[in-house]
């Protein structure tokens, strides 16, 4: 990933407890995640495997680049709590590529995602055990006519809390609190199950951990760590996620059981010409917000 030094901070987007902000540096401007955020860097670990290996299904996530604060940085937002937090963001973060005009997915644009789009990323989720897109919190974007992926930081929950993993962790189902957002589209998962996973090599999982920062695991690990703890974190990941990806995949049947549970809204919403891939047969019935 490129590295930027971060010139100002233009405003603060206060979605959800972590406030990232946009930043203004010499190579334009970022949407960047910030380590002194409450959840720390695991977060920031989280967002970049994630983001690898969905652009390895074929899925888009915004461009990523490590974001530097200075002593010198300025902030147009003035916020108190901000304020805190850039204090304890100095050093290396984690930004995305500002994708301008760019708006959230509604629930009248699911119609246009493809069930194979829609059953690629129902999929990831499942690998990563992202619980996080949802109706409410869909973490999906339109730009460019283009489907994007954003928000991954709540997944790969087992960074939190490495001394409750077991041999048995990597295949165990993920319990969903909220029903996945694209759950009803989701029509493709075993027609592509192996397709998906083959493009998940070993190289893949190798190359998607090997891009998360030094900086960023070293405070996920004690004080007493030894000088390769880094290293033995990295595998350790590594053989979680490869471990997840052998047969029988159960996440690659997540949205099966879900499906007869969910409260659907009686309308249906009228086909259109879809910018996300085949166009849907059919009109989706959409889940109540």
């Amino acid at each position: 990933m490129q590295t930027h030094r971060a010139i100002r901070v233009l405003r603060a987007e206060r979605r959800g407890s972590s406030l990232p902000v946009v930043i203004e540096t010499d190579a334009g401007h970022f949407f960047t995640k910030l380590r002194g955020a409450a959840q720390g860097t695991s977060t920031l670990v989280a967002e970049i495997i994630v983001a690898v290996l969905a652009e390895a299904l074929g899925l888009r996530v915004p461009r990523r680049v490590l974001i530097t604060f200075d002593d010198g940085l300025v902030s147009d937002d003035r916020n108190d709590e901000l304020a805190d937090i850039l204090n304890a963001s100095r050093g290396c973060n984690l930004g995305f590529e500002f994708l301008d005009g760019a708006y959230d997915v509604r629930l009248q644009d699911l119609h246009r995602i493809s069930h194979e789009t829609a059953s690629t990323i129902v999929w990831l989720d499942g690998l990563v055990m992202n619980p996080d897109r949802t109706v409410r919190n869909p973490n999906l974007l339109v730009h460019g006519d283009q489907l994007w992926l954003i928000d991954h930081g709540a997944a790969l929950g087992f960074h939190h809390d490495w001394p409750s993993v077991t041999e048995d962790s990597p295949r165990r189902p993920m319990t969903l609190v909220e029903p996945h957002v694209l759950v009803r589209l989701a029509t493709k998962l075993e027609e592509i199950d192996e397709l998906l996973a083959q493009k998940l090599s070993r190289a893949v999982i190798h190359a998607a951990i090997a891009e998360v920062p030094d900086d960023f695991l070293r405070p996920l690990l004690p004080s007493s760590a030894l000088p390769d703890a880094i290293t033995r974190r990295r595998t350790a990941s590594y053989s979680f996620l490869w471990k997840r990806l052998k047969p029988p995949r159960i996440f690659s049947t997540l949205a099966r059981p879900l499906e007869s549970k969910l409260d659907l809204a009686p309308e249906l919403v009228a086909a259109a010409p879809s910018p996300f891939g085949m166009a849907v047969d059919e009109p989706v019935a959409f889940f109540r917000g």
